[in-house]
C-alpha cells in the first residue's frame, strides 16, 4: 500500500522529493501521514476533494482484503521544514 501511494503522490506533485510519509500501524488499522510543499496540497486534495477521497478509498480497499483499514491524513508545514 505505501508503495502505491509513494507512486501516486509522486506522479501528482510538483516537487515529489520534498515527499515524506509516515506510516502509523495500529491494531487492524494504518494511518499514512502525508508532509508535502504546500503548493502541493491543492494537487494532491484536487477539485472538492475528489482526488484525495479517490486514494483513500483505493488504499482501503486495499487494506480491506487483509482484514484491515487505511487512511490518509495531510499534516500542513507551518513554515518549519518537513523532517526527513
Amino acid at each position: 500500500m505505501e508503495r502505491f501511494l509513494d507512486f501516486v503522490l509522486r506522479q501528482l506533485i510538483e516537487f515529489p522529493d520534498e515527499l515524506v510519509i509516515i506510516r502509523e500501524d495500529a491494531p487492524k488499522k494504518t494511518i499514512f501521514r502525508l508532509q508535502m510543499r504546500k503548493s502541493d496540497i491543492g494537487k494532491v486534495v484536487g477539485k472538492f476533494g475528489q482526488t484525495i477521497s479517490a486514494i483513500r478509498n483505493l488504499l482501503d480497499a486495499a487494506a480491506s482484503k487483509h482484514g484491515g483499514r487505511a487512511t490518509v491524513e495531510i499534516i500542513e508545514e507551518d513554515g518549519r521544514n518537513a523532517p526527513a
